[in-house]
């Protein structure tokens, strides 16, 4: 008896958690499809009708300013359906949208570079198309258990005292032992079949926003040639910076050791019959290995400089900088420090483009910004220089862009003739080891 006993408190129990487990995912689902349509509603009808008024008042002037906004604030909402389709149902929707350059730009180029991206035309048809989905599918997703809740708990109840029926199934004058009975069944069978379709409902509304808000098939045929292209000058870059260092060493500290070695020889030879002539080689021995000593640690830098894994990105370009013939202007504001791949060629492009001023351009002064926002690793170098910089005819600059592309960064450069120069390279990245206070000045 005791184990009977037992046994129907355990299976009481099971029962009780499978019904809380069924009610908070029912409520869940019911909570989430309510959201869903009062985001269609109340948020993207009203921008759709301000972002058709926006750029139908674009001659007037007003458009080219309220544009932007209006397209922001779409892009907004379609983030936070992304993050909502990726986190209730498990449905990634990349960010289609072109990157922005860095730097403050004009309303009439930011207007430009916003309609003649394809993304935002296409977030604007998801704006108007998500309000009658939304509201199918929320009803459907979280309709179906309510209605079979008000089946079972609410409307057999309101039949025996009121003129209440339930649904068209069961007319009001029918209603009796049978109607009632009839009413909870239904409902049961509707609470029951609601709660695992309504999941399955809300999947087809992030379905839905991942055909609009994700990038087309053109726009990833185009990412992945791409960078199978950025892959290719990469590995021929990586290719040619292992070429130079083979060159380095045979042609420098290689020859070097190799004629320290002929030295030492001689000298061993000549130790016996004439010591004076064996302590002059001795010494050129060692002025050699000294010299052969050099060469290798400018290798290494040149490879990953110490100062670089030591003090971080910050501290490597100011350690930079104080070595150049000319005044260099500072602020770096960076919360941490990013990955050593992305930060070693944050470096080594940073110190390409002061090279470059240093020998090129001319320049009395030149500055330089290092900073960390949304999610990418900004740096703008600038000099007051000559100007007349161009990538194409340069292989210097062309190096760098290789260099950023093999981690999806970009380089920008603006240089009109009489100068002054400026470029700002961006590559993606997070950082870690956070800091608090951001440092500037001039080296």
């Amino acid at each position: 008896m005791v184990e009977i006993h037992r046994y129907g408190h355990s299976l009481e129990d099971t029962v009780s958690e499978l019904l809380r487990t069924y009610g908070r995912r029912a409520l869940t689902c019911l909570f989430r499809a309510i959201l869903q349509i009062v985001m269609a509603f109340a948020v993207n009808l009203p921008l759709f009708i301000l972002a058709v008024l926006s750029v139908a008042f674009i001659p007037l002037g007003v458009g080219v300013v309220l544009t932007p906004v209006v397209f922001q604030a779409i892009r907004t909402v379609a983030d936070q359906q992304r993050a909502w389709a990726a986190e209730w149902s498990a449905v990634t929707i990349p960010v289609p949208y072109r990157p922005e350059p860095a730097g403050a730009a004009g309303p009439l180029r930011r207007l430009g570079r916003l309609l003649a991206d394809p993304a935002s035309w296409r977030d604007l048809l998801w704006t108007i198309l998500n309000v009658p989905v939304a509201l199918v599918l929320g009803v459907l997703a979280g309709g179906l258990a309510v209605y079979g809740l008000e089946g079972v708990l609410l409307a057999p109840w309101l039949a025996l005292i009121s003129d209440y029926g339930w649904g068209p199934f069961w007319p009001v004058e029918d209603w009796g032992a049978a109607g009632i009975a009839g009413s909870v069944v239904l409902g049961a069978a509707l609470v029951v079949v609601g709660g695992p379709v309504g999941p399955f409902f809300l999947k087809a509304h992030a379905l839905f926003g991942q055909s609009l808000l994700a990038p087309t098939r053109a726009a990833l045929a185009a990412r992945v040639e791409q960078l199978a292209e950025s892959r290719s000058e990469t590995v021929d870059a990586s290719a040619a910076e292992l070429r130079r260092i083979e060159r380095d060493l045979h042609d420098g500290a290689q020859a070097r050791l190799v004629a320290l070695s002929m030295n030492i020889g001689l000298a061993e030879e000549m130790m016996k019959h004439d010591p004076e002539m064996a302590a002059k080689l001795l010494a050129e021995a060692r002025e050699s290995s000294g010299t052969a000593l050099t060469e290798l640690r400018d290798l290494v830098r040149g490879i990953h400089p110490p100062v670089l894994a030591e003090r971080g990105l910050d501290g490597a370009v100011r350690a930079l900088a104080l070595t150049l013939p000319l005044p260099v202007d500072m602020h770096i504001d960076l919360p941490g420090r990013p990955e050593a791949p992305v930060e070693s060629a944050a470096y080594f492009a940073v110190a390409e483009m002061l090279a470059n001023v240093v020998k090129h351009s001319g320049a009395r002064r030149a500055w330089l910004q290092i900073e960390h926002s949304g999610g990418r690793l900004i740096m703008i170098i600038g000099d007051d220089g000559t100007g007349g910089a161009d990538p194409a005819a340069g292989s210097g600059m062309r190096g760098i862009e290789r260099r950023l592309a093999a981690f999806d960064g970009t380089m920008a450069v603006t240089s009109p003739p009489g100068g002054p120069t400026v470029v700002t390279m961006e590559l993606p990245c997070a950082l870690s080891s956070p800091r608090t206070s951001p440092s500037s000045g001039t080296a």
